[in-house]
C-alpha cells in the first residue's frame, strides 16, 4: 500500500509544511499539500456532503456523495474530494449541474439500500429527493436495522485506532454486510463504542443491561463492565479500561482506577480541599 492509502489526514498535514493554493468553486483558498479537498472545503465553511470521511481515519471514497468536478485546460473529471490531494492552482467546482445530479443519483439509491435511517433521508430530502425508484432493503432480521450503508467507518475506527479488529465487511457484491466473524459474539471486543459514534447513520445498536454491555448489532456480542466501589455503578467495560489504564505513565493508583470519573473527581477535590486547610 502506498501512504495515500494507509495515511490519515492528520498524519499527512504533520509530514507536508508546505502551503500551496487552492481554488473551489472560482475563489482561491490556502491548503497544505497532500491535505485532502474535502478538509479544506469544511474548513472554509463549503459544503461538500458526505458520509464516510473523519479526519483521523485513512481516506476511502465509499460514499461517493463528496464528489467534485476536478478542472484541467478545457478538461474536467469526477472525483471524490475526500481522496483527491491539494497541490498549488488545483481547482474544482462543488456544484456544478452534472456534480448535483450524480449526488441526486447516489441519495436515491441510499434510500433504497438504508430505508430506515432518517440521517439519509433528511439528507435527501435536503437536495430534493424525497422517493427512490429503486427496490428498498426490507431485511426484518438486519442487525443494523436496514440502515447501513457500508461507508466503512465503524471497520475503519475498530481496525486503524482501536486495533481490535472486531468487525469486518463480509460477502461480496449486493450481499455485502459489516459483521463479526461468523455473524457471532466476538471476544476481541472492548465495548468502547467507538464504531457507534463514527457510524452516520445510527445504524449500530448497544444496549447496557446490570454489569454487562451488549453490543447487538455485532452478534449480541457481552462485554463485562466494571463496578464503581463507591457508587455501585456499572460505567467502564473491563477490557477498555485495561487497555486504557496500561498506558498511562506513571499509573494511576488501583483504588482511583477502580473509581468511575464523578466519583474519582469527588476523591481528588476533598483531598485537594483537604491539603489546602492543612496549609493554612
Amino acid at each position: 500500500m502506498t501512504d495515500n492509502t494507509v495515511c490519515s489526514t492528520e498524519e499527512l498535514l504533520k509530514k507536508s509544511s508546505e502551503d500551496v493554493t487552492v481554488i473551489i468553486n472560482g475563489r482561491e483558498y490556502p491548503a497544505k499539500k497532500g491535505e485532502v479537498m474535502l478538509g479544506v472545503a469544511i474548513r472554509e465553511g463549503i459544503e461538500i456532503p458526505h458520509l464516510c470521511y473523519e479526519a483521523s481515519l485513512s481516506p476511502y471514497g465509499a460514499c461517493r456523495l463528496c464528489m467534485v468536478e476536478k478542472r484541467c485546460r478545457d478538461r474536467s473529471e469526477m472525483v471524490t474530494s475526500c481522496t483527491l490531494r491539494a497541490e498549488d492552482g488545483l481547482e474544482v467546482v462543488t456544484d456544478s449541474p452534472e456534480i448535483l445530479r450524480h449526488r441526486r443519483m447516489i441519495l436515491e439509491l441510499y434510500l433504497a439500500e438504508a430505508p430506515k435511517s432518517e440521517v439519509i433521508k433528511s439528507l435527501a430530502a435536503r437536495y430534493g429527493v424525497t422517493k427512490t425508484r429503486f427496490f428498498k432493503k426490507t431485511d426484518k432480521d438486519d442487525p443494523l436495522g436496514n440502515k447501513c450503508i457500508l461507508c466503512g467507518l465503524c471497520v475503519r475506527v475498530c481496525n486503524e485506532i482501536i486495533g481490535a479488529g472486531v468487525i469486518s465487511f463480509v460477502n461480496r457484491g449486493p450481499y455485502t454486510v459489516v459483521s463479526t466473524p461468523f455473524s457471532g459474539e466476538n471476544s476481541d471486543c472492548l465495548g468502547c463504542k467507538a464504531c457507534v459514534s463514527v457510524c452516520p447513520t445510527h445504524a449500530i445498536v448497544t444496549g447496557d443491561s446490570g454489569d454487562e454491555r451488549i453490543m447487538k448489532s455485532w452478534g449480541e456480542t457481552k462485554v463485562k463492565m466494571r463496578e464503581c466501589p463507591v457508587c455501585g455503578n456499572y460505567y467502564l467495560p473491563d477490557l477498555l479500561a485495561e487497555k486504557v489504564y496500561a498506558k498511562i505513565n506513571p499509573p494511576l493508583s488501583k483504588n482511583i482506577q477502580e473509581m468511575c470519573p464523578k466519583c474519582r473527581s469527588r476523591n481528588i477535590a476533598i483531598k485537594e480541599i483537604s491539603a489546602s486547610s492543612n496549609r493554612r
